[in-house]
């Protein structure tokens, strides 16, 4: 199994691990986060221009199932395909799931050469479904994984079915309350447990009260360097050009985009884009009501392929 890099000196534009000894326990806690959803059925690595893409993926039990279009997952900054823990039982029912570590977070997969400009994320996400022999998926993303899914749409939809964008990057400006919510979330994880759940309702989060959730949190962290920007949003003429079925999923209180603003926005710039508002969430609503969104996410899929969205 390749592992990411460690090293003294930071390079611009690469992730990196601070020490051998912290990137194995990230490792453990992102185990134990597995192990609360389905097992992954294999584990493989692709090699792509910018590093090596670590992808996990999952096979329905039904066999008529496993050839169906397939999800891909690409999940957020900061975290690695763990965060899907929730997901991943309910998608891979009915199709083939990969979820993919993306280069520059914490994660198994090595990053070697800088990737956050558009241009380069398009081309490393297009080469890692290639290599992995996917030509029609059914792309998903959260958070900065939903910029990259967005950025797809824009720059190279070639290999894709359907985008469905859970409370994404990519839309506006990364704002400072939503830096300022990510500040006192992570102060949060220090809290008294009792003090947790509470703490966990009034920021929308539940990495507060998920044990294994808030160690991998805390030990990504500690562990782990991100050296790339923030993304900058789409335009709305950029935004016009994209012609893939797209679902657009917002959690209610999201701090990190205006879900009112953004319901009316994108459907009235990307023609026949779906979008929701998701009650009871904030930035994290496949993981606050996994079963909603789950069967949600399937659905559109399903509408897309029946050629009815």
């Amino acid at each position: 199994m390749a592992v990411s890099q460690t090293t003294a000196r930071p390079q611009a534009g690469i992730g990196r691990y601070v020490s051998d000894a912290l990137r194995e326990e990230y490792f453990a806690a992102c185990d134990a986060l597995y192990a609360l959803g389905v097992p992954a059925a294999a584990e493989q690595e692709v090699e792509t221009s910018f590093g090596t893409t670590h992808v996990y993926r999952y096979e329905p039990a039904d066999p008529a199932a496993r050839s169906r279009t397939p999800v891909v997952l690409v999940h957020g900054s900061g975290s690695c395909s763990a965060m899907w823990y929730p997901n991943t039982p309910g998608l891979s029912a009915e199709r083939p799931v990969y979820a993919l570590d993306t280069p520059g977070d914490p994660g198994r997969s090595v990053h070697r050469v800088p990737m956050h400009q558009p241009e380069r994320a398009a081309q490393w996400l297009d080469e890692s479904l290639a290599a992995l022999g996917l030509d029609r998926v059914h792309l998903v993303g959260s958070s900065y994984g939903g910029w990259l899914a967005l950025n797809q749409a824009h720059r190279g939809a070639g290999r894709l079915a359907s985008v469905t964008l859970l409370d994404p990057g990519g839309l506006e400006k990364v704002g400072l309350r939503f830096f300022v919510w990510i500040f006192v979330s992570l102060f949060a994880t220090s809290a008294p447990k009792a003090l947790r759940p509470r703490l966990a309702a009034w920021l929308e989060q539940p990495v507060l009260v998920v044990p294994e959730l808030r160690t991998m949190i805390r030990k990504g962290v500690r562990a782990f360097r991100i050296r790339r920007p923030s993304p900058l949003p789409l335009s709305g003429a950029e935004l016009a050009t994209i012609r893939t079925p797209l679902y657009l999923v917002l959690g209610k209180r999201s701090l990190l985009v205006h879900p009112k603003r953004q319901v009316e926005r994108v459907p009235r710039l990307i023609a026949g884009a779906r979008a929701e508002i998701v009650s009871g969430t904030g930035h994290g609503p496949q993981i606050d009501h996994p079963q909603v969104v789950n069967r949600r996410m399937l659905d559109f899929m399903d509408s897309v392929d029946r050629g009815t969205d």
